[in-house]
């Protein structure tokens, strides 16, 4: 293990295991511990490990109905819409984007009646103008982050 790549091993190692220990993680790396602690602590200074959250199945909870919300928005309401959209419970991610649609938004229901009422509620807003949800039948592939190269 070289010096200039520790951050790369260390965020890749935390890909496999954030629970990892600080031990361990030294370990495997071949640094010490507080080396590991180190380059943790600017990791987390800089933005770019942002805490250690569970892995939740949306599914195994009763969550099983997944919809891909897009909407147009009037222009100046966009940051609103977002605004309000995040703090929706069962949206797990809001985007903004180019193309047809200003938002897309990810939401996750106990059943398609629960995903309704949300389409409809979002619907009554006067700022959204046009709405396209499409119902996910089969999930290939869900909250994958990818290991990092050390060339970048």
């Amino acid at each position: 293990m070289t010096y200039e790549n520790i951050d790369v091993e260390l965020v890749n190692s935390l890909l496999g295991n954030g629970r990892a220990s600080l031990r361990s993680l030294a370990e495997e790396l071949d640094v010490s511990v507080t080396t590991v602690s180190n380059h943790l602590s600017e990791l987390e200074e800089a933005g770019v490990v942002q805490g250690f959250t569970p892995r939740v199945d949306y599914d195994a909870l009763g969550y099983d109905v997944t919809a891909v919300i897009q909407l147009k928005v009037e222009g100046t309401a966009l940051p609103d819409i977002t605004d309000r959209l995040q703090g929706q419970t069962q949206m797990i991610s809001v985007y903004e984007v180019t193309g047809d649609y200003d938002i897309i938004a990810i939401g996750r229901f106990t059943d398609t009646d629960g995903m309704n009422q949300q389409i409809k509620t979002l619907l009554t807003d006067e700022d959204i103008n046009e709405s396209n949800t499409s119902v996910v039948l089969n999930t290939a592939s869900e909250h994958d982050q990818f290991k990092l190269n050390d060339d970048k």
